[in-house]
């Protein structure tokens, strides 16, 4: 075969395949990639995302705390972190383990005493809130007294709540998935979902992690890399 009939023979098969593509568009966009659908969260999922915003306030707290202990009055954070804490943890997130979780384990035998720790800690905790948003009024951090028992208060409320999500998160929240099906899991979900709109309003957990980071800026503990170890 002659170089100027190879060359031609190379260019009708690729005019072949060519006209192919522009004939089944529709096949072509069918085996394009697709971007994958946003998954769903679920229940326990929901509570546990919810309880990295308790984790981010406690940084807030340890580092309102050190600041305390060293003589400064970051009032404004503390109280602006305290009122994350009972709107969204206390008068949302807890509420929906108190309605939901609490009973339905109670009820199977499950974790008995478990939820019983974790219901009293609910209370102890609300306590505490309210300590810490009496405290931390301006006028109430003139002295080293009354920073270093702010402080002691903001320390109580992170060393019990470190392990009572941890528990959660290890112990209950497996417990409490095992006693539903799948259907069954998938619409408490939606339950949840409605619970928030209505408890938080639009904002819900998105707004709560907004704010976090707006006190995590306000203390500058917002960058992630200042914790690696050096």
């Amino acid at each position: 075969m002659s170089s100027s009939e190879s060359r031609r023979n190379f260019l009708v098969a690729a005019a072949s395949a060519g006209t192919a593509v522009l004939l089944h568009p529709a096949q072509a966009l069918a085996d394009a990639p697709k971007a994958a659908a946003p998954a769903d969260v679920n229940a326990t999922e929901d509570l546990m995302r919810e309880h990295g915003v308790l984790r981010r306030v406690l940084l807030v707290y340890s580092e309102a705390e050190r600041r305390l202990l060293a003589g400064e009055s970051p009032a404004q954070s503390i109280a602006a972190a305290a009122h994350i804490v009972e709107r969204f943890i206390e008068g949302y997130h807890e509420k929906l383990e108190e309605l939901f979780v609490f009973p339905k384990l109670t009820q199977a035998g499950k974790q008995v005493e478990l939820v019983q720790v974790l219901t009293a800690q609910h209370h102890a905790g609300r306590k505490v809130t309210a300590e810490i948003l009496a405290m931390s009024q301006p006028a109430s951090l003139a002295s080293a007294a009354q920073r270093q028992a702010l402080a002691a208060r903001l320390q109580l409320f992170s060393r019990m709540y470190q392990p009572h999500a941890a528990r959660e998160d290890t112990d209950l929240f497996p417990a409490f998935h095992d006693l539903f099906t799948e259907k069954e899991f998938d619409a408490l979900g939606d339950q949840f979902e409605e619970q928030e709109h209505k408890l938080l309003g639009s904002g819900g957990f998105e707004g709560a992690v907004k704010e976090v980071a707006q006190l995590e800026s306000a203390l500058g503990i917002h960058d992630l890399a200042q914790f690696t170890p050096r």
